[in-house]
């Protein structure tokens, strides 16, 4: 007789279990920390003042994330501003705005935290 003692008891093995409860505990606490990470940096850039700010373009990179079997690949932009104190910030833009600026532009940066805001070209300083 099986443990409930009705006959054999059928199931998966215990640690069967405990890796399948395991594994879905890793993938909701991942999930979880991604969550909070994100909403700790919205919440920080949207108590942050508006900065406005001369500079020059330092540099430009992308990063290609993604993109293997029948997924695309994704890309994020991101900008360096060096300020006239000789500080940088580098800060995410949209695809749209990383093509209108090119290394070497002088001008004034918006920016909140760290969420870019705008981009005007001026006369070097």
């Amino acid at each position: 007789m099986g443990m409930n003692g009705f006959g054999p008891s059928f199931g998966p093995p215990p640690i069967f279990t405990f890796f399948f409860f395991l594994i879905a505990a890793v993938i909701a606490g991942t999930f979880l920390f991604i969550v909070v990470r994100g909403l700790r940096t919205w919440s920080s850039n949207n108590a942050a003042e508006p900065e406005t700010r001369s500079c020059k373009v330092a540099a430009k990179r992308t990063e290609v994330w993604g993109g293997s079997g029948d997924s695309s690949a994704n890309t994020s932009y991101f900008i360096t501003f060096e300020f006239h104190d000789g500080s940088r910030k580098e800060l995410p833009v949209r695809g749209a705005d990383y093509g209108m600026i090119a290394e070497g532009d002088y001008g004034i940066v918006t920016f909140q935290g760290t969420r870019f805001k705008h981009f005007d070209r001026g006369i070097p300083q």
